[in-house]
């Protein structure tokens, strides 16, 4: 989800701190001895953005899940959400997935 993101940001020329865009994943494991799964799957983004770039920025982070493989290739098994802390100039905004 990581690499999606950073391609929808890019494919809407939105200019960001490459420096600065990082991603934290948090997972949860569930079952009893060698019998376990994943359960869940947290992202947590940070990143800057200018400004005037909030709409499209906003729009890739609600989009970019349904273009990634991986978030395709497991949803249903794993739940998988995101929050994002974005920069946009000199503000600062936490955006999150909406439940399914």
């Amino acid at each position: 989800m990581y690499g999606t993101l950073r391609g929808a940001l890019a494919g809407r020329k939105i200019a960001f701190d490459r420096d600065g865009y990082t991603a934290t994943v948090e997972g949860r494991i569930v079952g009893i001895g060698k019998t376990i799964r994943i359960k869940s799957i947290h992202m947590r983004y940070e990143l800057a953005v200018p400004a005037e770039s909030r709409e499209a920025t906003e729009r890739a982070l609600a989009l970019h899940p349904q273009g990634c493989p991986a978030h395709q290739s497991v949803q249903g098994a794993i739940d998988l959400t995101w929050e994002a802390r974005v920069r946009f100039g000199e503000e600062v905004v936490t955006l999150r997935s909406q439940p399914d």
